[in-house]
């Protein structure tokens, strides 16, 4: 194989001296050259796959079945109510909030909706907010927000189901 140095003194470039010496049979390009062709092709199917995952529609629930919270939702838009983004970042109204959700979450006798009710915390005053299967879990979830020292007042917005 001719070096640069032979391909300068011989008036050739240096390009020109590798692609005159580089055997195209022997198959040193196309191993990289697939490799290379297989990385960008699996990339292009991966970035279609999850742009068709963005663009698919998920169903809507029917207008009036348990599932629809149109209202709700709108409701919580408005600046009348509290949302958890009305949570206020002092470092005990956090601490006050996790330890009303551990014991909430430690309760196994409550429904998953009661385990995920909203609980927003603002100087000491506590709001539950959300649904519940029922007036007792209403009640209960009450009881354990004033349980917790730090409490100063609990308004509970929560919504039974049932009565």
């Amino acid at each position: 194989m001719q070096t640069i140095e032979k391909a300068n003194n011989t008036g050739e470039s240096a390009t020109e001296a590798y692609l005159k010496n580089f055997n195209f049979q022997a198959g040193t390009l196309r191993r990289p050259l697939c490799l290379f062709m297989v990385a960008l092709a699996t990339s292009l199917v991966l970035t279609t796959g999850s742009v068709r995952a963005e663009n698919a529609t998920q169903p809507s629930a029917p207008a009036g079945s348990a599932l629809e919270n149109t209202e709700r939702n709108v409701r919580d838009s408005g600046n009348t109510t509290l949302t958890p983004q009305d949570q206020k970042e002092t470092h005990g109204d956090r601490e006050l909030t996790a330890a009303i959700r551990r014991a909430i979450i430690k309760d196994k006798s409550l429904s998953l909706n009661a385990h995920n009710a909203k609980i927003i915390t603002r100087n000491g005053v506590v709001t539950l907010r959300g649904p519940v299967e029922n007036s007792a879990e209403k009640i209960k979830l009450e009881s354990i927000a004033q349980g917790k020292r730090g409490v100063t007042q609990v308004d509970n917005q929560l919504e039974p189901k049932t009565p």
